[in-house]
C-alpha cells in the first residue's frame, strides 16, 4: 500500500463495497471512500456537508467508474490546517492541490471530475491548475464564484445570506454557529425547496456529527472568506484563460441559481465547451434527484 495512505474501518452502509482511506497530502490529510471499476471519477461535496452527499449516486456510478468520494480539507474527517491572514490554506487552489495529490496517490493520473456547491468551486480551480489531468468536468448548482459576487442583487443576497455572514471576521460567525451548530445546519439546509426530506437519516446524522466540531465550523468559514478574497484574485490573475475540458452544468429548477443567474452564459465566459440544463429539484441535486444526476453523469462521462 502507498505509504501516504492508510485504510480505515467502515462503520456504516452508506457506500456498499467501498473502502475508506486517509491520504496524506502536502498540506493536510484527506478522508475518502473509493469503489467500483472503470475510468476514475472524483466526486466533491459542498457546504456544510461531506462526501456522504454522494451516497445515493456513487454506488450506481461505481458500476461503470472507479469512484472516489472525498472530504474537502476543513470538512468531514479531513484535516483542518491552521489558517493565515490571507486565507490561503482554504483557497480553492490549496483544496484543488489536495485532490490532485489524492488522485496521484490512488494511481489515477487523469480522471473525470464532478463537484457540487463548494466542491464544484474546488473542481473549477482543479481543472484550471491541473488542466491536463481533468478529462471532463461536471458542476452542480453553481455559477462561477467571481461572477456570482459581481452579480449580487438584493434577491441573491437574501437567498444566499450565508455567503455574507460567513465572510465576516473571525470569530463572530464561528461563535454564533457554535452556540447551536445543529440548529444552524438544519436552518441552512432545510430552507430549500425540498426542506430536510432529501436527507436520509443516516446521512443527516453524519453531517451533524462532523459539523459539530468547532474546527469544522472555523474551517468552513475560512473557505468562504477565501472565496471572497484570494480566490477572486486567482481568478483575476487567469485573465481571459478558459477551461479547456468539456463542462457539464446542472442546476436546480427550484433553486437560487435558476432565479438569479444565467448559469450557462456565465460559464461560457469561463469555459470553451459548455452544455447543461436545470433538473427538477433544488440545491441538493444528488440527494433530491439522484437517479437523474447519475444518468446525466453517466451520459456525459461515458
Amino acid at each position: 500500500m502507498n505509504q501516504r495512505m492508510s485504510e480505515r474501518a467502515v462503520a456504516d452502509g452508506l457506500f456498499p463495497s467501498f473502502r475508506m482511506f486517509d491520504v496524506e497530502t502536502s498540506g493536510t490529510t484527506i478522508r475518502l471512500r473509493t469503489g467500483g471499476s472503470g475510468p476514475p471519477l472524483l466526486l466533491l461535496h459542498g457546504y456544510p456537508q461531506t462526501h456522504v452527499l454522494w451516497h445515493k449516486v456513487a454506488p450506481r456510478l461505481a458500476e461503470r467508474f472507479t469512484v472516489v468520494a472525498a472530504d474537502l480539507r476543513g470538512y468531514g474527517d479531513s484535516g483542518k490546517p491552521e489558517t493565515t491572514a490571507d486565507h490561503a490554506p482554504y483557497s480553492k487552489r490549496a483544496m484543488a492541490l489536495d485532490m490532485a495529490e489524492v488522485m496521484t496517490a490512488l494511481g489515477h493520473e487523469t480522471f473525470f471530475l464532478a463537484g457540487h456547491d463548494r466542491g464544484a468551486r474546488v473542481s473549477h480551480r482543479l481543472a484550471l491548475d491541473h488542466a491536463g489531468r481533468v478529462r471532463k468536468l461536471a458542476v452542480l448548482d453553481i455559477a462561477p464564484t467571481r461572477e456570482m459576487y459581481r452579480g449580487t442583487t438584493d434577491l441573491f443576497a437574501r437567498l444566499y445570506w450565508h455567503w455574507f455572514f460567513l465572510i465576516t471576521p473571525a470569530p463572530f460567525p464561528e461563535r454564533m454557529i457554535g452556540a447551536d451548530p445543529d440548529a444552524y445546519w438544519l436552518k441552512k439546509c432545510g430552507s430549500g425547496s425540498a426542506g430536510l426530506s432529501a436527507f436520509a437519516p443516516e446521512a443527516l446524522a453524519e453531517y451533524l456529527r462532523c459539523f459539530r466540531d468547532p474546527a469544522t465550523i472555523h474551517a468552513s468559514c475560512e473557505d468562504y472568506r477565501a472565496a471572497a478574497t484570494i480566490d477572486i484574485a486567482h481568478d483575476d490573475a487567469d485573465g481571459d484563460r478558459k477551461l479547456d475540458c468539456p463542462l457539464l452544468v446542472l442546476w436546480g429548477k427550484n433553486g437560487v441559481i435558476e432565479r438569479c443567474f444565467d448559469a450557462l452564459a456565465l460559464w461560457r465566459e469561463r469555459a470553451s465547451d459548455v452544455r447543461g440544463h436545470a433538473l427538477p429539484g433544488g440545491h441538493y441535486l444528488a440527494e433530491e434527484c439522484p437517479d437523474l444526476v447519475a444518468e446525466e453523469l453517466e451520459r456525459f462521462f461515458g
